[in-house]
């Protein structure tokens, strides 16, 4: 990141400054070699709009979802409560956050342990950006592709945000073709739950294989995504099936970046 602009918190404050929002990276974002250029892209277009922005660095723990959907209240309540104390340390307001598992859980599950915040998932906030004029996107590159969207469980059936990501997409002048499985009857790709994070149970047939299927179905170019899990799992759909020369899984602000040439 080191040509990025990424300032820190601490730093921020050091300075006497309090920045407009949070940008909140998540355990993915910070140490999966793909979802990092998701972060890269999102960092890149927040310099681009002129976004004053922070990190929490080192001070970033995860916010513990895995811990509790896998059954770890415990663990989970440990992680929010050092979250809650650092974030109400730095008084922060508001939060982006590009997965949807780190959206639900500081926007919904937060507030019971006494950490109230908004937080907005990083569709949202390309769509506003493009709302108001500071990202000119033109479609480019992805004109007339054909691209479809897979919907995050967490973003989706869960906080009921369907429209954001996909009216990011159609600024692109190209085709969003849905899947017969999509918005509230989406499938999941495999990796809620905590599922990311262990081996796959008996059965006969993953649940991203059986999600690539519906993707293959619509004969897309582009596989988009809006959460770093759904990303890696669409992925290794797209290699199971030995795709991956003619199909892109892309996240929403990698391609925004790419459309910016940013």
């Amino acid at each position: 990141m080191s040509e990025l602009k990424v300032p820190t918190m601490a730093e921020m404050m050091a300075a006497g400054e309090q920045p407009d929002v949070l940008f909140w990276v998540g355990c993915a974002g910070s140490f999966d070699d793909r979802a990092k250029k998701i972060t890269k892209a999102i960092v890149k277009i927040l310099n681009h709009c002129n976004v004053k922005f922070a990190v929490l660095g080192t001070e970033e723990s995860c916010t513990g979802d895995p811990a509790r959907r896998s059954g770890n209240e415990f663990l989970f309540q440990m992680q929010a409560m050092m979250n809650i104390q650092v974030l109400d340390g730095y008084q922060i307001k508001k939060i982006v956050t590009a997965c949807p598992h780190c959206y639900n859980t500081l926007k919904n599950e937060y507030p019971d342990l006494g950490g109230n915040y908004e937080v907005i998932h990083h569709s949202k906030l390309l769509q506003e950006l493009i709302n108001e004029g500071k990202l000119k996107v033109e479609g480019g590159v992805f004109k007339g592709k054909k691209i479809t969207f897979h919907d995050p469980c967490y973003l989706g059936r869960a906080n009921g945000e369907y429209e954001a990501p996909r009216s990011v997409i159609q600024k692109l002048d190209a085709e969003l073709v849905e899947m017969k499985r999509c918005k509230s009857k989406g499938l999941c790709c495999g990796a809620g739950g905590a599922q990311m994070f262990k081996e796959a149970e008996k059965g006969n047939k993953e649940i991203n294989v059986e999600r690539t299927e519906d993707a293959l179905e619509v004969k897309p170019n582009i596989i988009a995504t809006g959460c770093p899990f759904c990303n890696t799992m669409m992925t290794d759909g797209v290699k199971n099936f030995n795709k991956e020369d003619e199909i892109e899984v892309l996240d929403i602000a990698e391609m925004i970046a790419t459309a910016e040439d940013l």
